[in-house]
């Protein structure tokens, strides 16, 4: 009596080498974004979950006493500055009141030594343009000390400025935001609480690890250029994500005795958010002219893995195999089978070699017989 069996052929073609793994996603960057002074939170512009860009405003810190400082730096350097132009004007004044007394000492000068005027009165003109010189030194030193002031001021105001500044926080990057953590009317402290955090998830990363016996084989086609991965979401309906290897960790993990890789992914549509599970496939390379049957075609037996082989006379040979990836629900036979023979994919369990069969398809119970010619 035949037995009725399902059967598929062998078939010949290029298969990827790919190593699977569970992985995790990883947000691009994250921002915890804080206050950098203290004051009361006046206005938050964005909604919690919100898009948004680089630059754009997020909240406004209460800015009247920073306006005030601002006016109080202002007014500090105007008066420096006029204080600048006042020790100009003296300096100015002094110098030609001690040029006009250095002369009047040189005619005295001359005078005295001609014997024409008294000592005393050629020793009150020197000590007059003495006493001038030192003024316009005592000017200058004035200045010097103005100036210095004014650049004093002047940091001031811009360090008001700066401070001001501050009131208005921006987003440092395109993101989402999540929670709102602070409400508005709140107290801020400067550098303290976290007011909300912002994603970049587009791109993404996703994390994932293999054993450490594949470091050599990616190390090897990592040479050769990048390695595409795959992301899936396991629900069954997205479809995956496709990105490139960005990241091998520079050491084995000794507790696990696996090596921690990153993908760089796109994630235009945003299918890919941090904290989720997806699984990963990494395609190292492709092998070509390969022999690939249904897994479920493969059995084993006390000497090792072996599939059934329905011969042109319709009897089945078991024949043994040496079985390598699986790929899809397929696996790769890499000896003992060549393409075309055909395979039992179902009914294995009543077979024994020579045993007589009759193919039926898997969608259709009833049974085809086929005559031995």
């Amino acid at each position: 009596m035949a037995l009725p069996v399902e059967v598929a052929p062998a078939v010949q073609k290029t298969v990827p080498v790919q190593l699977r793994a569970i992985g995790n996603v990883q947000a691009y960057s994250t921002v915890s974004v804080k206050s950098r002074l203290a004051g009361q939170l006046m206005q938050v512009y964005f909604k919690e979950g919100q898009d948004v860009k680089s630059g754009d405003l997020l909240f406004v810190i209460d800015p009247r006493p920073f306006e005030a400082a601002l006016k109080q730096a202002e007014a500090s350097l105007e008066r420096e500055m006029a204080q600048v132009k006042q020790a100009e004007a003296n300096i100015a004044k002094d110098a030609a009141q001690a040029k006009n007394a250095q002369v009047e000492a040189d005619r005295y000068k001359f005078l005295f030594e001609k014997g024409v005027v008294p000592r005393q009165q050629y020793d009150k003109f020197r000590t007059d343009a003495e006493a001038l010189e030192a003024t316009v030194h005592a000017d200058r030193a004035a200045k010097v000390n103005a100036e210095a002031a004014v650049v004093a001021d002047r940091a001031a105001v811009e360090n008001a400025k700066l401070q001001l500044g501050y009131c208005s926080i921006r987003s440092p990057m395109d993101g989402r935001t999540g929670s709102l953590i602070v409400q508005e009317g709140s107290m801020i402290k400067d550098n303290d609480t976290i007011m909300v955090v912002i994603n970049q998830i587009t791109p993404t990363y996703v994390s994932f690890s293999v054993p450490e016996q594949y470091l050599a084989e990616i190390k090897k086609y990592m040479a050769l250029g990048k390695l595409k991965v795959q992301a899936i979401v396991p629900n069954g309906e997205t479809p995956p994500e496709e990105g490139l290897i960005s990241f091998i960790d520079n050491a084995v993990d000794t507790a696990t005795g696996t090596l921690r890789l990153k993908g760089t992914f796109a994630n235009r549509e945003k299918k890919l958010w941090p904290g989720q599970f997806v699984n990963v496939v990494l395609t190292l390379t492709t092998e070509p002219n390969a022999i690939v049957v249904p897994s479920q075609a493969i059995q084993t037996g006390q000497e090792g893995q072996y599939v059934f082989v329905v011969k042109p006379d319709f009897t089945v040979e078991s024949r043994p195999v040496v079985a390598g990836r699986t790929i899809h629900g397929e696996t790769v036979i890499q000896k003992g089978l060549s393409a075309d023979e055909k395979v039992v994919t179902d009914g294995q369990l009543r077979l024994y070699p020579g045993a007589q069969v009759e193919i039926k398809t898997s969608d259709s119970a009833t049974t085809t017989k086929k005559k031995a010619p």
